[in-house]
């Protein structure tokens, strides 16, 4: 007896709905994310095995590379309070959309007289602006300020001590390091963190 061979229907899958999931969640990652904008004064740092994260909020970050310092702050209203409080210091003006945007900034290494340029640069362009780095000089030394004024504002906006972090390059002579610990130092900071890369552990 002969038999019937059945062709059997493979069908068709409806590709639509996942078609339809996949641009949205195409569309959502293009609208959440930002280009990252690169560091004002990249560096190096030293490898280490030790993984601890540096907190979110109330951190101040020291970054030290090339002879130059620069200074990070977390917190839009401590950065505004901030900056009101070394305009003070320093007689220098700045008006609130200054503040606005200072407060949005990432780090950023000038003295504070020539700070108001830097503000007023368009994000992209102030990691090509060539900043000297803040000064830290015995007869102007504005580092000191910066880290003194800014543990004023993190106690009255957040009722909290700052932290301090040092994000060092890892070519960079052993003196420039101890210049900025000497500074925390003389402000009673004898507690700070010290950033570094992730090292492998067959390193």
């Amino acid at each position: 007896m002969a038999k019937i061979a059945i062709k059997k229907n493979p069908g068709s899958t409806d590709m639509t709905a996942m078609c339809d999931v996949a641009f949205l969640l195409l569309t959502f990652f293009v609208m959440t994310s930002t280009a990252k904008i690169p560091e004002a004064l990249p560096v190096d740092t030293p490898a280490s095995t030790v993984q601890t994260k540096l907190p979110e909020t109330d951190l101040a970050t020291l970054t030290v590379g090339k002879g130059k310092v620069f200074f990070d702050l977390k917190g839009k209203e401590v950065r505004a309070k901030t900056l009101e409080l070394m305009a003070t210091q320093y007689g220098v003006t700045f008006t609130e959309e200054d503040k606005l945007t200072f407060s949005r900034m990432d780090d950023f290494g000038v003295p504070i007289l020539n700070l108001k340029q830097i503000i007023e640069m368009k994000a992209s362009d102030r990691s090509k602006a060539g900043q000297p780095g803040i000064p830290t000089d015995s007869l102007n030394n504005q580092l000191k300020d910066w880290v003194r004024n800014a543990r004023l504002a993190n106690i009255e906006i957040n009722d909290k001590e700052l932290q301090i972090a040092i994000k060092g390059d890892a070519k960079e002579e052993y003196p420039a390091i101890r210049k900025v610990m000497d500074i925390l130092q003389d402000q009673k900071i004898n507690s700070f963190s010290l950033v570094t890369g992730l090292r492998g552990k067959d390193f």
